[in-house]
Order: C-alpha cells, then structure tokens, then sequence
C-alpha cells in the first residue's frame, strides 16, 4: 500500500498567480472592447474646476485641472467680458492634469471679477474672484504668522481648558460621566461640523477625484488608522477599567481626534487668509479662545484619577492644538479643495473612533442605557459648541 505524497505550491506563487491571470484577463477585455464597441457619437464632454487663484500685481495665475472624460483645449480667457492675453494651455489639457494659466490682467485691490474661460469647443466655464487681493508671498514673515494664528487659536485655547483639571479631581464619579458626556458632545458637534464644511469644499473640488466621497474617504481611513493604534496602545497600557478605556490612553485618543479636527480647522483659516477674508485682531483670538477651551477640558476630562506627569499633558497639549499651525500653513499656501475636505474628514473618522472609546464609561455599573447627567451633558456640550461657535468668524 503506498501513500501518495501532495505537495501545495506556496500562498506567494498562488496570489501571483492570480494576479497574473486577473491584469491579463483585463488587459484582454479592454482590447477586446476598445476594438468591438461602437465610438461615442455625441459631442466632446469637456469638464475644468479652477483649483488655486494667486494674484500678484497686473498678473491672475489660475491652476485649472482636466476632471472630464476627454481633452480640454483652451481657446480664450474673457475677465468681466472683456478679452484678455494669457500664457500656458496651448496644448490640449488631458483627462486629470492640470495646467496653470497666467493672465494679464491690471486688476485693482478689492474689486470683483469673472474669469470666462473659452475651450475650443465653445464651452464657457467660469470662475468668480469675489475680491481681488494680493496672495501671500511664502516668506518667513508667512510662516511666523501662520504659526501665531496657529498658537492663538489652537495650543493657547487647548492649555486654558487643561488647567481645569486639578478642579475636575474633586467631582463625584457621577459628574465624571456627565463630563464625560460632555466630552462626547462636544466632539459630536466637532464631526458634525467638518462633515458639512467638508462636503461644501469638496462641491467645488474636481469631480473625478470624489467631490463629497473625498470626506468619507478621509473618514474611513482615520477610523482605520486610529483603531489600529488604539489596539497597540491597548496591548501596552494596562487598563485600570476593564469597562472601557484606560484613562491616559483615552486622553490620547481624544487629544488625537480634536487635532485632526483642529487640522481642518488651521486649513479654514488658513485658506481664508490666502484671500483676504480673514480678519486678524482680538475678535479672531477670543472667539476661538472661547470655542477651543472646551476642547481642552475634553482632553483631561478622563483623567481625574490620575496624576500626569507635566510633561504628559505638555504632550496632550500640543498633540490637541499643534496641528492647527500645519493646517493653517496648508490652507494659506496650497489652495485645494480636494485636499482641504479629505483632510478634514480624517478628523470626522478620528472623532468618530474616539466617540466609541468613551460611550462605554458614560454608563453606570449594572446599567444598559445612559442616565440623565450623561445625557444632560451630551447636550450640554453640543449647546456649548454651537453657542461658542458663534463668536468665531472665517
């Protein structure tokens, strides 16, 4: 009796393989197709979205990117009605790239323009430039500036709500969880706000990378991301709660959530400074003062049986508030949308993760539901966010 001996080609050859036979098979297809099916009959589809506007004086520089199915050819550039000589597109723009037009044009501080831009098909696409202002130049002067507006309305904002904390030792357990739950709210209102502000940039984005996808896209991947440090810091944390999170890694989480959202939010800022819609003054500083000192009160909120080190919140600080220096130099010097709104729906997914971290401290041993000072301050902290974020104006 003899046994038959089988042996299995190895995982790696299979999966290559398969990737193998998957590109020929399509490579075939497209052959295939490309030779049988019939050619479209209608008329070109011709799509361009401006993506940046730097004006400098007598000269408009528009980057304007393909995002249709066919070649783009840029016949004339028409700026209040009025023709206007211009550098760059003379060769058709491609599906997805980008060209940038320079057009002479002596535009006039503050005064309003339409840029018409003519293909040689005949289609008009348009571009408003609601009040001209001169672009920053990318100088150290630019970059001490955005990192004040970035200290101003991030790390300060953040450190104030910190100093809460030897306050926040001496409440019951159960007004732990109604701060808690205001944490939670205040980072529901937070994802609820870069959601929308993040479909609105993406709208005039260009179509063929998402346009609103872009926001669930940067989401996705934040969750993702955030989910595999959380099992990390987990395996080297020991958690004094079996419950829920252990208190400094939660911390680092939500500190880890609001400065992805305060990313989004330097990029606002800093894309309104790019334009010359931002006022720069107290009005500025104090509005974000008040809307940013409750997130640091999020941050420590969990660690009110604890004693962290200096540096450990000093940390916490700027791993909250830091990020808005960055956005800020990104949003004043690459003006994209596209960019902008995936940006900020990292900081969607990355709340979004920190929010499931907390929800199973806000409840009680032995109960399923939330009770009221959880719930009362779920909704204090979305009543604090909005009403704060009334003083804030970009």
């Amino acid at each position: 009796m003899s046994t038959r001996l089988t042996t299995r080609p190895p995982l790696w050859l299979m999966a290559l393989v398969s990737t193998a036979a998957l590109v020929g098979a399509l490579v075939a297809l497209a052959l295939a197709g490309s030779s049988t099916l019939p050619e479209r009959s209608g008329p070109p589809i011709e799509q361009l979205s401006v993506e940046r506007t730097v004006l400098t004086p007598g000269v408009i520089d528009l980057t304007i990117r393909n995002d249709g199915a066919d070649p783009v050819q840029v016949a004339q550039v028409f700026v209040n009605d009025a023709y206007v000589d211009f550098e760059g597109g003379q060769a058709p723009i491609d599906r997805l790239s980008a060209e940038t037009l320079s057009l002479d044009v002596p535009w006039q501080d503050g005064q309003p323009y339409l840029v018409s831009i003519l293909t040689s098909t005949g289609l008009v696409i348009e571009h408003p430039i609601e009040a001209a202002v001169a672009t920053p130049q990318v100088d150290g002067d630019f970059f001490v500036s955005m990192a004040l507006i970035g200290t101003y309305v991030g790390i300060i904002p953040v450190a104030l709500g910190m100093m809460f904390l030897p306050l926040l030792r001496r409440v019951s357990a159960t007004t732990t969880r109604a701060l808690l739950g205001l944490t939670v709210g205040l980072l529901a209102f937070l994802a609820l706000d870069a959601t929308l502000e993040g479909v609105e940039l993406a709208s005039g984005a260009a179509g063929a990378f998402g346009g609103p996808l872009l926001v669930l896209l940067g989401a996705g991947l934040a969750f993702l991301a955030l989910t595999a440090v959380d099992r990390y810091l987990r395996g080297r944390v020991d958690r004094a709660d079996d419950r829920g999170a252990g208190p400094m890694r939660l911390s680092v989480m939500i500190a880890t959530g609001i400065g992805l959202h305060n990313l989004g939010e330097g990029l606002a800022i800093g894309s309104a400074y790019a334009v010359g819609e931002l006022a720069l003054g107290a009005a500025l500083i104090v509005g974000f003062a008040l809307h940013n000192t409750t997130e640091g009160l999020a941050v420590v909120a969990p660690l009110t049986a604890q004693r962290p080190s200096l540096p450990a919140l000093v940390g916490l600080c700027l791993l909250a508030g830091a990020p808005a220096i960055l956005g800020a130099l990104v949003g004043a010097s690459v003006e994209n949308a596209a960019l902008s709104a995936l940006l900020l729906g990292f900081g969607v997914g990355a709340i979004a993760q920190v929010v499931t971290q907390i929800l199973p401290s806000l409840k009680a041993r032995g109960e399923r539901s939330l009770n009221l000072p959880a719930l009362g301050g779920v909704t204090a902290g979305v009543l604090v966010m909005y009403f704060t974020g009334l003083f804030v104006t970009i």
